[in-house]
């Protein structure tokens, strides 16, 4: 199993500011989208689908680190992993990379809690969706800060060239 799945994005013009660059706020948006497609092309799950078992999530926290521009018209890899799975929360890394996967644009880890989609409080993963979050974890990837972790990268991208 796939436990870092990618996709690619464009930059949109009304996603930036007016030098061309990637609103810093909007680069949340790309993130979270390509996890949500991560979910469904690779996992074969629709959010939906938990939705309907009466889970959902919502963002406890961002950490957020912005290392290059992403610019208008630019096709960038998003990637994304779950690196620690808990009863109580789910924490994801996604990373922005440029084309040729040389450059890291930008790094994310998310807090997600789960709630009840019906009643919108706070609750613990049931068994089932515990079972497959699990399973999702990538452990290797988890490091002890998400400075240590871009260090991590860095290192491995440099080993490539």
């Amino acid at each position: 199993m796939n436990l870092t799945p990618s996709s690619t994005a464009e930059i949109r013009f009304s996603d930036c500011d007016p030098f061309g660059h990637l609103n810093n706020a909007r680069f949340l948006d790309y993130f979270l989208h390509a996890r949500e497609q991560h979910l469904k092309q690779a996992y074969g799950m629709a959010l939906q689908t938990f939705y309907d078992m009466g889970v959902s999530w919502f963002i406890g926290s961002h950490e957020i680190v912005y290392l290059k521009p992403a610019f208008y018209g630019e096709t960038v890899h998003i990637q994304s992993t779950l690196l620690q799975a808990r009863e109580d929360h789910l924490l994801a890394e996604m990373v922005m990379m440029n084309e040729k996967f040389s450059q890291i644009k930008a790094i994310v880890w998310t807090r997600f809690v789960p709630v009840n989609s019906k009643t919108g409080q706070k609750i613990v993963h049931p068994p089932a969706v515990m079972d497959f979050v699990v399973s999702l974890e990538n452990r290797e990837a988890h490091a002890a800060s998400l400075q240590v972790r871009i260090g991590n990268l860095l290192e491995e991208m440099a080993k490539k060239k």
